[in-house]
């Protein structure tokens, strides 16, 4: 069955979430991508230095002058214009040689074939309704020899029907799923829990592509690429020490993340 959230209506849903997403990010209230996933995910992509690398589905911008900051030559582009606004504006404001275009990751016209050494997408594509499509054309944009590397939310945990079991405490002590194989396309409401308890925290709308394990696996093979290497990294025990509540459930039982390498030969 088609998706029953088309592409245009993701992009208009990232422009509502962009003013608060934005800010939010940048305050470093998602302690998740600060303590956890960044810095794996650094570790994971492998030198960069002096590539030149295509961020896709950069949102505002904060992964990739991350990137940048680590000698990478950064290219980014998102579906969603308000968020590639908000990324040009911090690149005028701080420059870091960082190129931002309004794009889908599934049509990337504007490249031509091999045009990057890497292509890198940080938790954006169980976000977006072709993961095939986005796979093909990162085959399509990279250089022989180049690299993509991806992380999206685990699929095999991250399900409709995930819940935590708490003993009489309120200490959670087992991690339950449910709905694996409910490829419905819904959208997911949540906020990043680090907000300060005097902000009154606006909720995020994130239209969301469910999707099984072999749908983030079988297109990258089928796109001609070599499957390197995949990783479900763990919370670091400092990211439990600084925050117990919660991060200490999730390094106890479950990969929130999974993390794709590939090449193309």
């Amino acid at each position: 069955m088609p998706p029953q959230i088309r592409e245009s209506e993701v992009a208009e849903q990232w422009d509502r979430n962009a003013d608060v997403w934005t800010d939010q990010v940048r305050n470093h209230w998602d302690i998740f991508r600060e303590h956890w996933n960044n810095p794996a995910f650094l570790e994971f992509a492998g030198d960069l230095r002096d590539k030149t690398v295509l961020d896709a589905g950069c949102g505002e911008g904060h992964n990739t002058r991350m990137f940048a900051r680590c000698g990478a030559r950064m290219t980014g582009v998102d579906l969603s214009p308000k968020m590639i606004e908000f990324a040009r504006a911090e690149e005028l404001r701080e420059p870091l040689e960082i190129h931002y275009e309004r794009a889908s990751f599934t049509d990337m016209a504007n490249f031509g074939e091999d045009s990057f050494d890497a292509v890198i997408s940080t938790m954006a594509l169980m976000d977006g309704p072709d993961f095939p499509g986005a796979i093909r054309e990162f085959a399509r944009v990279l250089r022989p020899g180049g690299t993509l590397a991806y992380s999206i939310l685990h699929p095999c945990f991250s399900t409709k029907g995930f819940g935590w079991i708490r003993d009489d405490s309120g200490r959670a002590i087992k991690f339950t799923v449910a709905d694996y194989f409910n490829d419905e396309v819904w959208i997911d409401r949540w906020k990043f829990g680090h907000a300060p308890n005097a902000v009154q925290v606006e909720e995020f709308a994130i239209p969301r592509f469910d999707r099984k394990l072999s749908d983030y696996i079988n297109p990258v093979t089928a796109a001609g690429l070599r499957l390197e290497e995949i990783r479900e990294p763990r919370a670091p025990e400092s990211a439990c020490e600084l925050y117990p509540e919660a991060f200490r459930k999730f390094r106890d039982h479950i990969a929130l993340f999974l993390y794709v390498r590939a090449s193309k030969s």
